[in-house]
């Protein structure tokens, strides 16, 4: 017997386990550019109602061009981190525009915002001080949380009275940091952060905000929920992507005060030690800000279709969940359901993926649709009709 073998069986059976339950996730392939209409590899072309193209910008010409412009003049990698020799010009124009856009002081740069969420909590705090965390933050937070030796306190999700529990806990800490997502990615909820912020001051404590799925689609500019609350320059750290609303690549961010900024670059490991991102993503990074400088033009046409998709899924029938941003959590509870109903939903021609345990919580299966400003109002019709079809045959509605 090899000394696979053993640990070869034992994952089989495991993916057995998880094919048997229903919880097995398959990768569909997609072989066009993103947007509203993708192609998949089955030759099917349909409507895609799953990705974080929340501005539409994903095969945007401007910011393909600026890439392009950026691969000929500052060629195709770095090879390096950015202490070393790592850092163009291009990286810290980028970091200049993503902290004019939040009104803070400073930002760095990360590969993602897995990345910034994981190397932002072990070079600030240690085990005098607090982080109270929200129950529905996101796997990133979670593991960057558990890298720190800082005490950890945990609140129900967007719980004030919860929140406030904990902090009161938390005062025998030295310094603490409330964090929390902007806009949770299941269930579309937007953070309360004038409460949030309220505790804070009353508690001494710091704030963090996660802003990737809320980061060009919350506020009536896009500029997060800095922005909604009225708060912009107040928060002490913001994390955020280049990866959704800001042209869909990859590429990660925190932005805040200048000395937090300062001491990440000196000490955060993911930053330290991996490669600087490309040029053509710096430069597509930048056209983006450019762009949402100039015109307001696709968070007004997220926001409207946002609010004619769920206005006419509700009338429906469908149970969904409330949302203050572009998420749209069709609740089905049922893991199987979830599967069977978008592989139906795929067979009319609506590209959606149905999410279950580990991602969402045992018997709170749904499909979560996400909105775009690269879809047309035709787009939402065919969705809601297909939605409606579906829904009827499998039971979900009447």
């Amino acid at each position: 017997m090899s000394t696979y073998s053993g640990f070869q069986k034992y994952l089989q059976n495991e993916l057995a386990d998880i094919q048997s339950a229903g919880l097995y996730k398959n990768e569909r392939i997609i072989v066009s550019p993103q947007g509203a209409a993708i192609k998949v590899n089955t030759g099917q072309e349909v409507l895609n109602f799953c990705a974080n193209n929340y501005l539409g910008l994903s095969n945007n010409k401007e910011l393909i061009q600026a890439a392009k412009d950026a691969m000929d003049e500052r060629g195709f990698g770095v090879s390096s981190v950015r202490f070393i020799c790592g850092t163009q010009d291009l990286h810290k124009q980028l970091e200049a525009a993503i902290a004019k856009f939040f009104g803070t002081e400073d930002s760095i740069l990360y590969a993602a915002c897995f990345d910034a969420n994981g190397g932002v909590f072990e070079p600030l705090l240690n085990e005098e001080d607090a982080i109270i965390s929200d129950s529905l933050n996101h796997a990133s937070i979670i593991d960057g949380v558990r890298l720190c030796k800082a005490v950890r306190y945990r609140y129900a999700n967007a719980d004030m009275a919860d929140l406030e529990k904990q902090l009161q806990a938390a005062q025998a800490q030295r310094f603490r940091i409330i964090v929390t997502d902007g806009v949770f990615s299941m269930d579309g909820n937007v953070a309360p952060m004038d409460k949030i912020y309220e505790l804070a001051q009353k508690y001494d404590a710091m704030i963090m905000i996660d802003e990737s799925h809320s980061a060009g689609v919350v506020g009536k500019t896009g500029r997060g929920t800095t922005e909604l609350f009225n708060l912009r320059g107040k928060v002490e750290i913001i994390t955020g992507t280049l990866g959704k609303s800001f042209g869909g690549a990859i590429g990660g961010f925190t932005t805040g005060k200048k000395e937090i900024i300062d001491m990440l670059r000196q000490r955060s490991r993911p930053y330290l030690f991996s490669n600087s991102i490309p040029p053509a993503i710096a430069a597509a990074g930048i056209k983006m800000f450019e762009m949402m400088d100039r015109t307001n033009e696709l968070q007004d046409k997220l926001h409207a279709n946002t609010d004619y998709f769920v206005e006419k899924m509700k009338a429906a029938g469908f149970d969904i969940k409330p949302t203050q941003s572009s998420i749209c959590a069709v609740m089905l509870y049922d893991a199987k359901l979830s599967q069977d109903m978008a592989a139906k939903l795929l067979d009319e021609g609506i590209y959606v993926t149905g999410f279950y345990y580990p991602v969402v919580p045992k018997d709170l299966a749904r499909i979560r649709v996400q909105i775009s400003a690269g879809h047309e109002k035709e787009h939402l019709d065919k969705c809601i009709a297909a939605f409606t079809k579906v829904g009827k045959e499998l039971g979900v509605i009447k």
